[in-house]
């Protein structure tokens, strides 16, 4: 992609070729068919379905920054409450912006791009952050908020993982 030319360019040149190979995904049901939710970073560099081997209809796959289970909560309810999930896999990873960044950084930054804008501040300083600085804990508080969150269904399996972006392993924490 040249520097003059936004990203979103190639969106349909690419799609035409996603198009030819679509197949038969049309018929997939809206529930997923492993009955799995998957919560997990929106990094770029996790491909969850591919180091998963997950395929299309299979599972849901919520992303925020961090993989944080309080942040998919609202979709976590309606993957279970209303698609019919029964299993929650939280994982996080190595080297995480989430590790790195505290909210009082986060906030500096945020509030230089405004600088004596008070409104601006309030909602930045509004915003629960959510970062870690210890990684498999954050993995293991994750799944315990889950296990004793009342909208979350009482018989769900709930388990958390870290994925390691240097060597593409995944390891149970809990």
């Amino acid at each position: 992609m040249s520097a003059t030319q936004p990203e979103h360019a190639e969106f349909l040149s690419q799609n035409e070729q996603y198009v030819a190979s679509f197949g038969d995904k049309g018929a997939l049901a809206m529930p997923p068919a492993r009955k799995l939710a998957i919560v997990t970073c929106m990094d770029a560099r996790l491909d969850p379905a591919a180091h998963l081997g997950l395929k299309e209809g299979e599972a849901h796959v919520i992303r925020n920054a961090g993989g944080v289970a309080k942040e998919a909560l609202r979709s976590l309810i309606l993957s279970q409450r209303l698609l019919g999930t029964r299993e929650i896999a939280v994982f996080h990873h190595t080297d995480c912006g989430m590790l790195a960044f505290t909210t009082p950084y986060i906030q500096d930054v945020l509030k230089k791009d405004a600088p004596g804008d008070a409104a601006f501040a309030a909602r930045v300083d509004a915003i629960e952050w959510m970062e870690f600085n210890d990684l498999e804990k954050a993995v293991k508080d994750d799944v315990a908020y889950l296990k004793s969150e009342p909208l979350i269904l009482k018989e769900t399996l709930v388990t958390g993982w870290v994925y390691d972006v240097k060597t593409g392993k995944v390891a149970q924490v809990v």
